[in-house]
């Protein structure tokens, strides 16, 4: 006797958007399989974009487990280091009242 594995799949085309599947897959199945069934293989294909399950980055014949949450990443749009490098530029380094120092008491040393 076969058991079934209960899977979900997300997929987010834009912000704020999300498309979700329940499947029931046999036990045993790959991740390439259960997104055949979901009909989104063409979209894990597609250029850039990457699989993972629980937010771990994973192969398509990865073998599942029950309650799997099967996921299908966009690619980036930009760099998340160059992001944060240009909305530091953009704010400024606002010297005494920003950052992880910026409470010290009199006469300590900076950095502590």
């Amino acid at each position: 006797m076969t058991t079934l594995l209960n899977i979900t799949v997300v997929y987010s085309p834009a912000p704020r958007q999300v498309q979700e599947k329940a499947l029931a897959v046999r036990s045993g199945g790959t991740v390439l399989q259960a997104l055949q069934q979901a009909d989104m293989l063409d979209i894990a294909l597609a250029e850039g974009h990457t699989v993972g399950i629980w937010g771990k980055k994973t192969s398509p014949t990865h073998p599942l487990e029950d309650q799997d949450r099967i996921e299908i990443y966009r690619p980036l749009k930009v760099d998340p280091k160059v992001a944060r490098r240009e909305r530091f530029q953009k704010q400024g380094a606002k010297s005494k009242s920003a950052g992880l120092f910026a409470k010290r008491r009199v006469g300590a040393k900076a950095g502590y």
